[in-house]
Formats: C-alpha cells, sequence, structure tokens
C-alpha cells in the first residue's frame, strides 16, 4: 500500500497519472524499490509550506535495503555509503566542516529540504529502469508548487537542471553544478559550496540555517 501524502494530494498528478503508474508497479515482475510505503516519503516529511530547499536526485537507489523513499538517502544501517552520497558527504566536509557517516537525511528533510527523486521507484538491480512510467510529471508538479514561494533549488547534473524551466519566476536561489557521482563529480560539483551558499541565502532572507549535520 503506497499511501498519497495528504497535503500534495491535490497536486493533479494523483488523480491523472498515478492510478497508472500504481497499476504499472503492482504489474512489475521484478521487485521494486523503495518498499511501497516509502515511496512518497520525501513528500511525507517535507511538506509544500515548509519546504525551503530543494535537491533533486535522479532515481532510488537499485540496491536492496538502501533507499527508503528520499534522493540521496540511504537507510541508517547501511555502513558502504552509495559513491554518490560519499562524494555529497566529502563536499560538506569541505564546506562546512562537517564530517557525516551516517546515510540517513531524514534530519535535512524534516528541517525543509525536500529531497525529491524525478522517479520514484526503480526495479531492483535496474538504475532508471522505470525513468518512463511518467513519475517526471510529478517532479514538475512539485516544483511548480513549492517555488510559488522563494526556495533554494539544488540541481546536480543534467536530468536535474532540465527541470529548472518548471520553476516559477521569484526570488529563488539556483544552484546548478555536475552530479556528485563518481562519473561527474570533478567536472564542477567538488568545490561548489552548496551547503554554505544554501545557508548564506537563507540566513539573508531572516530564516534559520539547514544544520546539515543533523
Amino acid at each position: 500500500m503506497t499511501p498519497v501524502p495528504a497535503p500534495w494530494a491535490d497536486l493533479p498528478f494523483f488523480t491523472e497519472d498515478w492510478p497508472r503508474i500504481r497499476a504499472a508497479l503492482e504489474a512489475e515482475t521484478r521487485p521494486v524499490l523503495p518498499p511501497a510505503p516509502q515511496r512518497f516519503a520525501a513528500l511525507e516529511l517535507t511538506p509544500p509550506d515548509r519546504a525551503r530547499v530543494v535537491i533533486l536526485g535522479q532515481d532510488p537507489y537499485p540496491t536492496p535495503g538502501h533507499a527508503h523513499g528520499l534522493a540521496f538517502s540511504v537507510e541508517p544501517d547501511v555502513a558502504a555509503l552509495p559513491r554518490s552520497l560519499v562524494n555529497i558527504f566529502r563536499e560538506l566536509r569541505d564546506d562546512l566542516e562537517i564530517s557525516r557517516t551516517n546515510g540517513d537525511l531524514r534530519g535535512w528533510a524534516r528541517q525543509g529540504v525536500l529531497l525529491l527523486n524525478t522517479s520514484l521507484s526503480v526495479p531492483e538491480g535496474a538504475p532508471d529502469g522505470h525513468a518512463g512510467l511518467g513519475w517526471d510529471r510529478l517532479a514538475r508538479q512539485v516544483i511548480d508548487r513549492v517555488s510559488a514561494r522563494p526556495t533554494a533549488f539544488v540541481l546536480w547534473g543534467r536530468k536535474a537542471q532540465a527541470l529548472a524551466n518548471h520553476i516559477t519566476t521569484g526570488d529563488h536561489l539556483i544552484l546548478k553544478t555536475a552530479h556528485p557521482s563518481p562519473l561527474s563529480a570533478r567536472r564542477g560539483f567538488f568545490g561548489s559550496r552548496p551547503f554554505s551558499a544554501v545557508n548564506r541565502w537563507l540566513a539573508g532572507r531572516g530564516e534559520p540555517e539547514i544544520d546539515w549535520s543533523a
């Protein structure tokens, strides 16, 4: 069972697209990650009126036991972190001298960091395997909703940046760099200092900074 998060339930996606995607997931013969109850976890933890920062990911980790519904985040008992997350934590250390080993980012989400994947499901062992289901329509509508007020958008990589045109014009912070994947991190992600940039922007607006160690 995948409950629809109430604060977002009025998005057209949930009446126009979700029934078809849900049926496709139920017909999928391969194991699907994350588990169904966690599929909308990012939206549940960060309702629209609390979203201050949006970090876009691609799709859930395809390794069993890793994905739990938040982009780049893993369950707290995962010891060997995914390489993209290792690079994110490396940049966090270089940027703000914060060292993290626990990959559970729910603490960020509870402070208003919406960790949204552009696809909310993936077949086990098949990265990008559900890219054609239509999940991107949800990402577009979420971006449109949260950008109705000033928001910081952290767009890592071309797929995230392709959604920038769905950000409503406003007093936003929009950061675009290479993806933290080992294949691209050295082409502009390392040294980009996104965490301090977001906090400076929030402080300039009189808002509490994000505690990235949480």
